[in-house]
């Protein structure tokens, strides 16, 4: 399971590539962890194997659609013909998750995107890197008078609590007939930043990423053809990691085997040079040592 969440294939979306970064964190988290030990840790480096060699020889990850484009698709998908270009937006949250909605949006045409974030600064980065698009930056005070001129709003925060509930939108005005009537909250956050409550309200639809599939299951046998290379790989390193954790079971065997080995060659090593007297120099002592270590290690090599 753990080597298909790494590779993309537990994803909603198909090789979704944040969640290697995920696993990865994990691993590296988990290094200080007590409990954690080698074979959990062997099992995420073997995983994050799997992850890498999923994307770079499939083409899992080419023309992957990401949650936020996803996102960006649904509100396409419901919105009329075009509304896309003259509809107004509103995308509350600018970190990596509301960033990607702001790109695809611009390259999907639109001219103006009003962001609503807690600080000025990434709105602003951004707006530099889009300098053929206006960002309009809005402090986190004025979501809800933001909302009130937006016909789709997107959310992406870290909030634990909604920041939209049925109160605060049954006194939004009205969206304008060219683009639906009915104003639409696409919300990517877990946990949800839009109250199930919202859908309550007449002419606003709530939408979530478990409606992503919707967008996502368009391309459907692409994706399982795709699945199926990954599969091919993933069942590869799977048996690479199992060889590596039987191997773990005869690591104290071998180190008995070894330490034996050792003593036995130290012993004949001093009988040898013993018996050549003290006039062996140092270059050929090191010679002979050298010689009865390779043969040693060479006899432990293969078993």
């Amino acid at each position: 399971h753990l080597f298909q969440v790494s590779s993309g294939l537990d994803s909603l979306v198909l090789g979704e590539g944040q969640i290697l970064s995920q696993v990865k964190q994990v691993h590296k988290v988990g290094q200080g962890v007590v409990g954690f030990g080698r074979n959990i840790g062997g099992l995420f480096k073997h995983a994050i194997t799997a992850g890498k060699r999923v994307r770079s020889e499939t083409s899992i990850a080419a023309g992957a659609v990401s949650v936020s484009s996803a996102a960006v698709e649904l509100a396409i998908m419901k919105l009329p013909k075009d509304g896309i270009l003259s509809a107004r937006m509103l995308v509350i949250g600018a970190g990596k998750m509301g960033k990607l909605v702001i790109k695809h949006l611009i390259a999907k045409g639109c001219k103006r995107v009003v962001v609503v974030n807690r600080s000025e600064e990434r709105v602003s980065l951004l707006q530099e890197e889009l300098s053929g698009a206006e960002l309009i930056y809005q402090p986190l005070t004025e979501m809800l008078s933001n909302a009130a001129g937006a016909d789709v709003v997107f959310t992406s925060t870290a909030s634990e609590t909604p920041l939209f509930l049925k109160e605060h939108v049954e006194n939004l005005p009205p969206v304008a007939g060219q683009v639906g009537g009915t104003r639409l909250f696409i919300d990517i956050s877990v946990p949800r930043n839009v109250g199930t409550c919202v859908s309550e309200v007449n002419l606003a639809r709530v939408y979530n990423v478990d409606d992503l599939k919707e967008v996502v299951e368009a391309n459907k046998e692409v994706r399982q053809k795709k699945a199926l290379e990954a599969q091919m790989i993933i069942d590869e390193e799977l048996r690479q990691f199992d060889a590596w954790r039987d191997s773990l079971e005869t690591v104290p065997t071998i180190k008995k085997l070894r330490a034996y080995a050792e003593r036995i060659r130290m012993a004949e090593l001093e009988k040898c040079l013993s018996k050549l007297g003290d006039d062996v120099s140092k270059k050929n002592r090191k010679l002979v040592d050298d010689l009865s270590r390779g043969i040693v290690n060479k006899l432990l090599h293969g078993p």
